[in-house]
């Protein structure tokens, strides 16, 4: 009698999230990928992210459990704001639940990896692919033109999402709200409506990047930098360190404007396009006989 699925690589993109002001729900899954190889075995021990994940799906999808081991290989940095986590998180739950036979479907799997997360900006890209707004565990997406390019800015320094959070203040002005309403509202019609022209000028907030700054002093200076090389915006990719400019033209001269702004940081610049597919089942071994 032949035994259960063995093996099961899963490909899951980065993401770049808020895009300024679209704190905690806006983002765009990325041409940049970690694969998550999950394989049945009784004597591996597992990291604590890894933990938690399986324990929950199991939980939630009522699936019998089992003992895994996992690998991760790729080229998402971690701690970048590039959704590193995410993309072990959702990795393993589509892996488990190909494992246990599908008991659980794409949105529900989305809405356990944002329950890992605490927030699902950088889940709801990275499981459906392309220019999402996540709420309250829906999700809206939108293709993404290949024309629209991302320069990524890719500092050496890692900066853990916990701390970045800390940093936020627990009130602002009414003033402060509106325009980073308008400003979210504005960079969500302009991907809905794949008017990407309308993206100048709409990335700036006043949510969490003036507070990130301490952390990030380079900041204003790639971003205005890479504006003026011709970029239509920049802003903190997540939490950061990670700067992302969004292009239509000029894309190198943007890529060496924002290097040369951070000046004696050490860092890497990246230019890439947007993923439309989400998280990829690649590869899984059949049944053993």
């Amino acid at each position: 009698m032949a035994s259960a699925l063995q093996k099961v690589i899963v490909r899951v993109p980065a993401s770049t999230s808020n895009l300024g002001p679209g704190f905690d729900c806006l983002g765009v899954a990325l041409r940049l990928y970690n694969s998550v190889i999950v394989r049945r075995d009784s004597k591996a021990a597992s990291p604590r992210i890894v933990d938690e994940a399986a324990r929950l799906f199991f939980k939630k999808s009522r699936a019998r459990s089992f003992s895994i081991s996992c690998t991760i290989a790729g080229d998402v940095p971690r701690a970048r704001g590039l959704g590193g986590s995410v993309t072990v998180r959702l990795g393993l739950l589509h892996a488990l639940n190909e494992l246990s036979g599908r008991p659980l479907d794409r949105l529900s799997i989305f809405q356990l990896c944002a329950q890992l997360e605490g927030h699902p900006d950088n889940a709801a890209p990275a499981s459906f692919g392309g220019f999402t707004v996540a709420r309250n565990g829906t999700v809206e997406r939108f293709d993404v033109s290949p024309r629209l390019h991302f320069v990524l800015l890719i500092p050496e320094l890692e900066i853990a999402t916990s701390h970045a959070r800390k940093v936020l203040p627990s009130k602002i002005s009414r003033a402060g709200a509106v325009e980073s309403c308008a400003n979210a509202c504005s960079i969500t019609a302009a991907f809905a409506s794949r008017d990407y022209e309308k993206l100048q000028g709409v990335f700036a907030d006043r949510l969490h990047q003036p507070f990130r700054q301490k952390l990030i002093p380079f900041l204003p200076r790639v971003i205005a930098a890479a504006e003026k090389a011709g970029a239509l915006g920049a802003f903190l990719s997540g939490s950061g360190s990670t700067i992302c400019a969004v292009t239509l033209k000029d894309r190198h001269k943007v890529a060496a404007a924002m290097k040369r702004a951070a000046r004696s940081v050490s860092c890497r610049t990246l230019i890439t396009t947007a993923d439309n597919r989400g998280a990829q089942i690649k590869h899984s071994d059949g049944p053993a006989s």
